[in-house]
């Protein structure tokens, strides 16, 4: 179908479903016409959008004949033909196929790798980096699990960022990151590379993925670790276990037996989503393990290199020489540059 047509077919659209949201459809009739009337709506205005500047530059280009109104015309296309690119853009993008969890709240799960103690300190960084970005984007940023180290570093840290499109933004930071510096506690001076795996999953309703209690196995034990009055006393902390999976999460941030279920719970649903959706899409990984890796030094999304002050994304071989700022959470250039490279792809394989 040739892409005025698609647009032709989309307005039709929008024109049949208005006529029958004013017909007095009811029921599940009506919450189903109003639904998609709502999706298409932004489309359509979209569409007339640049119709309107077509149909002007149209017109104007018939008076570049008459010689009182050429001057004029001309201000005109100038000023039409400069809008024309974006607004083209604007309708192509509205036309790619839509990730029902991009406007999703997002769980966010970061990990040491290699590296040993210094991989746990990085790993406590760039948790502290995310907590930042959420600040800067007025996200809701809630620690569900934070297992600390002795040194002050990172044995596993999970979060839940609410707020909208969270994971439209941070889906893209899912993988290897891979830090070069001189550890704290390196007393020769030399670079060492360490990686952290981060993991962003789309937040799950309880509608998107079924969990049977018979396919789970629940085991209560005492949580351990450092802080907390409640730590070897009684035994709150959860551990479940998704049999048909395999996927198991554990829980003990709470001092309550039934709290930590709940945040094990949404984790699980979390992760069983993500599982669901990447199978269901063939580009996307297997399953979860593929987001993180195993860890290897090699296979990195992103390098924060700190006698040099720079990190690269390895993806779009973007870097930026201001790793500070980065670490303090401004990360609008990496995601903004990751989107418009993951939709210029999609427009290609839609061949627009």
């Amino acid at each position: 179908m040739k892409f005025d047509e698609r647009l032709d077919q989309i307005v039709s659209r929008a024109l049949e479903l208005e006529a029958q949201l004013a017909s007095g459809l009811n029921g599940e009739a009506f919450t189903q016409a109003s639904r998609e009337y709502a999706e298409i709506e932004p489309v359509v205005a979209r569409i007339n959008a640049l119709r309107g500047v077509e149909d002007g530059i149209q017109q104007a280009e018939q008076l570049l004949a008459d010689p009182e109104m050429k001057e004029l015309a001309e201000a005109e296309l100038t000023e039409l033909r400069e809008q024309l690119p974006q607004l083209q853009k604007d309708v192509r993008l509205s036309l790619l196929p839509k990730d029902v969890a991009d406007a999703r709240s997002a769980i966010l799960e970061v990990r040491p790798a290699a590296g040993g103690d210094e991989a746990g300190l990085f790993a406590a960084e760039l948790f502290d980096m995310y907590r930042r970005y959420a600040d800067l984007n007025g996200w809701r940023f809630t620690v569900m699990d934070y297992d600390e180290s002795e040194l002050g570093g990172l044995r596993e840290g999970i979060a839940e960022i609410n707020g909208k499109g969270v994971f439209a933004r941070l889906k893209y930071e899912s993988g290897v990151h891979r830090v070069q510096r001189v550890p704290a506690t390196e007393s020769q001076g030399r670079i060492h590379t360490s990686t952290v795996t981060v993991a962003v999953l789309p937040e799950a309703e309880d509608v998107d993925v079924e969990v049977n209690e018979t396919d789970l196995r629940v085991d209560v034990f005492r949580a351990s670790g450092a802080g907390g009055q409640h730590v070897n006393k009684t035994e709150s902390a959860v551990r479940l276990t998704h049999m048909p999976s395999g996927i198991v999460v554990s829980m003990q941030e709470e001092k309550s037996q039934h709290k930590n279920r709940a945040k094990a719970m949404k984790i699980l649903r979390a992760r069983l989503y993500e599982r669901e959706r990447a199978q269901a899409h063939a580009s996307r990984a297997a399953d979860r393990r593929s987001q993180v890796g195993t860890g290897d030094r090699s296979e990195r999304i992103r390098t924060y290199n700190f006698p040099q002050g720079r990190v690269t994304d390895h993806r779009i071989n973007l870097t930026l020489y201001k790793i500070d700022r980065v670490m303090l959470g401004e990360l609008d250039e990496f995601v903004d540059a990751l989107t418009q490279e993951e939709q210029a792809a999609l427009l290609a394989a839609e061949g627009f």
